[in-house]
């Protein structure tokens, strides 16, 4: 049975309180790319994920309900190939060090977002 993005687009999820529709503008700009459904919070992401089995997740770190390093430790544990990419627009150090100890693939902060993201996301075919 074939991969669901193998066909040729990388199926996306979103979870973020503020920045939800200008990602999903930057991520459905890109023929590689597409969003396959959206959360604005950590609990709604765990279960979109679990519905959707999308091909990565793209996190907020500070989500309501439940946390983004949270949110990613979780769906790593559920999801061990899912690729994880946390966003935050919080430079701290510890708090990066966090997601990553957590399963986060990359973390991102959102002043360097659009070049960034579209590397990483693209990457995670390979």
């Amino acid at each position: 049975m074939a991969d669901p993005g193998s066909e040729g687009t990388i199926r996306v999820l979103l979870a973020d309180e503020g920045y939800l529709e200008s990602l999903r503008e930057l991520i459905d700009g890109q023929r590689e790319l597409s969003v396959v459904g959206t959360a604005t919070n950590g609990l709604n992401a765990i279960e979109l994920v679990d519905e959707l089995s999308p091909d990565a997740a793209v996190l907020d770190l500070h989500m309501p309900l439940l946390d983004g390093v949270s949110t990613v430790a979780r769906l790593r544990r559920d999801h061990p190939s899912l690729c994880l990419i946390a966003l935050t627009g919080d430079a701290a150090p510890a708090l990066h060090r966090a997601a990553k100890e957590s399963g986060a693939d990359d973390v991102l902060l959102k002043t360097e977002l659009v070049e960034a993201l579209f590397e990483r996301l693209t990457a995670s075919r390979t």
